[in-house]
């Protein structure tokens, strides 16, 4: 998988930039949007839209949405190559949810640099990222490939369902993070990342199997791998953010005990708080409601989590959602191309085993 991530970034930057340019004019609003009522302006839209999401897309990203939906093309029987603009829409949407992400949760950092709303403002950032959650949907309006109207309402209905889920992750997350108490539960937890982070994945899986007309046990099928597997990714996004932190990992792109400093509940922080004694899980619970913590601090909730096992947990646990993913393929691989069946199921080591 980490070859096809390789050779298709490249193509994919590409076809985004053909419906998405950096450089915006008349010309392509009136292409893209329709006929404006009055005028255009495009130095602002540039200023306000072009440039920050740009901003975003340049600093990096495995871009593994839109790769995986390729695979799953190929997978299908058909040539990647057809399909491409399709591949951009749930990448697109995810880096959307990251700008609003970073608004929401008071970011400093994302990939390695200031979080766009330290760069841009929080209004122009909201903006971009909102934007973002629609702008795909114009490829749907302008039809690459050839789509049956009763395709492509059958995507458009896919699409808004998938994206209404996502914000109930959100707002589960959001919740949360806010509160001081940890109250959740493991199964109340993996529902939010199913919906946050699942509902991409389901997006990227949906979406290939409806444009190429999939018959609906694959398409669940297909559904179901890519959710397991997305929520292995963000727990596995939560092991790296205390690896980093520990200095076990790679450049994950973020400050210093990130998740810790925004209060998350992630898995880790409810297995140490569910194991620890008595006293420091109550204290991980401390550092965790403070609106402000110190360095020391952070080092010393990371030490709990540590001696609490909770990475080896997160693992664990990721890990059996790889092998439930692996399931769902093994169950339809009679009906897929066996080469991208390998890179589907090795994918799902991927996601667990990465160190960035």
């Amino acid at each position: 998988m980490q070859e096809a991530l390789a050779s298709w970034r490249p193509a994919i930057d590409e076809t985004i930039a053909e419906w998405l340019p950096q450089e915006i004019d008349a010309g392509y609003l009136e292409d893209f949007f329709g006929e404006p009522r009055f005028e255009y302006d495009p130095e602002g839209l540039q200023s306000a839209l072009s440039d920050p999401i740009w901003d975003l897309l340049e600093r990096g990203g495995k871009r593994w949405r839109a790769v995986l939906f390729l695979v799953f093309i190929e997978a299908f029987g058909e040539d990647p190559e057809g399909y491409l603009p399709y591949a951009i829409i749930p990448e697109i949407l995810h880096n959307g949810t990251i700008i609003v992400d970073d608004v929401e949760d008071g970011a400093a950092i994302r990939r390695g640099e200031p979080a766009l709303h330290h760069v841009h403002g929080e209004d122009v950032a909201l903006n971009a990222g909102n934007a973002m959650y629609f702008l795909p949907l114009k490829i749907l309006t302008h039809n690459p490939a050839n789509l049956s109207e009763e395709t492509r309402l059958r995507a458009y209905d896919m699409l808004m369902c998938e994206l209404n889920r996502t914000h109930l992750g959100q707002g589960m997350d959001i919740c949360w993070h806010n509160e001081s108490a940890v109250r959740i539960s493991t199964q109340q937890y993996l529902e939010m990342s199913a919906c946050k982070t699942g509902c991409l994945g389901r997006i990227v899986a949906r979406l290939a199997a409806i444009v190429t007309e999939q018959p609906a046990e694959i398409e669940t099928a297909v559904a179901t791998y890519a959710e397991q597997t997305s929520i292995a990714f963000q727990i596995g996004d939560d092991i790296l953010d205390i690896e980093n932190s520990l200095g076990r990992a790679g450049d994950f792109g973020k400050e210093f005990g990130n998740d810790i400093r925004e209060g998350k509940k992630t898995l880790l922080v409810l297995h140490a708080i569910e194991t620890a004694d008595t006293d420091r899980a109550a204290r991980l619970e401390k550092i965790l409601a403070t609106g402000e913590n110190t360095d020391a601090e952070i080092t010393e909730a990371l030490q709990i989590l540590e001696d609490a096992g909770s990475i080896d947990y997160a693992k664990e646990r990721a890990l059996e959602l790889a092998g439930q993913a692996r399931t769902e393929i093994h169950g339809i691989e009679d009906e897929l191309e066996p080469e991208p069946v390998e890179k589907l199921l090795s994918f799902t080591e991927f996601v667990v085993e990465r160190d960035v």
